[in-house]
């Protein structure tokens, strides 16, 4: 469809049942303003083009704070904030993307080299990709799009992970058909993260952007991790999912999130294994004294912290099975204690009169919550009652300011296409 007919289909209804389907009824006029707005910056900026739209959602981690590098277990769940890109497939060599608000990307696909490229960018995010995929067996070629994004860069809600995953799910379906599957669309994503981006995260993030839903995740097998859709929907329980951007300052926090695999690798390397999902336990704790003359005390805490956060896991999967939402809470607060004391990520080391008053104020007023994300720049991740909604958001607000604490449902599609007919 030309972008000038999509503009019309928005404007006149066509694709408000897919919007609904998406974003739920309450916030059709909002998505519509939204693509919309995305659909003609792309004719402004590229023309009257064949296009296709795409989206990606955010996620949030629910249980097992940084487990998965070392091949622990996950549960996570996809949200309803998204990135979305309006795109047309191109016959030259370069990829061209203008991201609202930011300058646009022109990446020439025919020079694919992680030396050369400039770290912690999206164009380096583009070219990554793209060598995931020729490594991968993958087509990949040409194209432009626009792309606006609500998951909010550094809340924890994976904004990266998000625009990684729509870069590869535009390849696979203008040059593969839309055959590549969730799971590939997310090892490329962390390929690109780790080589070309220059962030040393596990596979969590892209996985649960790519597969949507609640989802339980083993990633014993790193390369092609389980992966188990939880039928749960929390606010049957009464309850709501309440991520809180604190306003904390995101700059310059690569060292602490690269330290925290780096420990615990460390510690698994000590004891003659590659990761910590491959050590015994019980002889980890019989090593400690060893262990702590070579990495320190913070190593063997979050080593500790690993091997309880991965027991967790599973019981909160089974209290979800359940509908045991009592259990999950009580296991979701000793998360929350764990990662600040033993894992230690709630606050960074570099500017330590920040430390997020917002853990306090929630537990005042009775609210369970947990730090969120990789940590150290503030967000939580709180499970409000019903009734304790706008008590819970005006005291919250009043200390880090409007818009600071974001409600959000649960979204059953990861990564698709959609048009007038259908959502793939």
């Amino acid at each position: 469809m030309k972008a000038t007919g999509l503009l019309k289909e928005l404007k006149f209804k066509g694709l408000d049942r897919n919007l609904i389907e998406l974003y739920g009824k309450e916030k059709l006029s909002l998505q519509k303003e939204r693509y919309i707005r995305i659909v003609g910056n792309f004719i402004d900026l590229y023309g009257d083009l064949d296009v296709t739209l795409f989206s990606v959602p955010g996620r949030s981690e629910i249980s097992g704070n940084h487990t998965d590098h070392n091949n622990g277990k996950v549960l996570a769940a996809a949200i309803d904030l998204d990135i979305i890109a309006v795109a047309s497939k191109c016959a030259d060599s370069v990829i061209r993307i203008k991201s609202e608000g930011y300058r646009e990307d022109a990446v020439d696909i025919r020079e694919l080299d992680a030396s050369k490229v400039r770290k912690n960018s999206s164009s380096a995010i583009i070219s990554g990709i793209c060598d995931a995929f020729g490594r991968s067996g993958y087509n990949y070629g040409g194209f432009v799009a626009c792309t606006t994004s609500d998951v909010l860069s550094g809340s924890g809600l994976s904004s990266s992970a998000a625009f990684e995953v729509i870069c590869g799910n535009i390849l696979s379906h203008f040059y593969n058909g839309g055959k590549i599957t969730p799971i590939e669309l997310a090892k490329a994503g962390k390929y690109s993260e780790n080589v070309y981006f220059g962030k040393p995260f596990g596979l969590l993030d892209q996985a649960a952007c790519a597969n949507g839903g609640f989802s339980y995740m083993d990633f014993k097998k790193n390369d092609m991790p389980v992966i188990e859709k939880l039928d749960f929907n929390l606010s049957d329980c009464g309850y709501l999912l309440c991520i809180v951007n604190t306003g904390g300052n995101h700059a310059d926090l690569t060292d602490d999130y690269a330290s925290v695999p780096k420990e615990m690798y460390d510690c698994a390397t000590l004891l003659g294994k590659t990761v910590l999902r491959e050590v015994d336990e019980d002889e980890f704790i019989s090593r400690i004294a060893y262990l702590r003359t070579l990495v320190g005390d913070r190593a063997i805490m979050r080593a500790m912290h690993f091997f309880s956060e991965n027991k967790r896991v599973e019981l909160q999967r089974k209290a979800l099975i359940n509908s045991d939402i009592d259990g999950f809470l009580k296991y979701v607060t000793q998360s929350g204690n764990s990662s600040f004391k033993f894992l230690q990520n709630v606050y960074t080391n570099k500017n330590e009169a920040e430390q997020g008053l917002s853990l306090a104020i929630s537990e005042r007023i009775g609210v369970v919550c947990r730090v969120h994300g990789g940590g150290f720049a503030g967000t939580i991740q709180a499970y409000v009652p019903n009734e304790k909604r706008e008590e819970y958001k005006a005291a919250l607000e009043s200390v880090f300011g409007e818009g600071s604490c974001m409600f959000l449902n649960i979204r059953k599609y990861g990564a698709v296409r959609f048009d007038c007919n259908c959502i793939y």
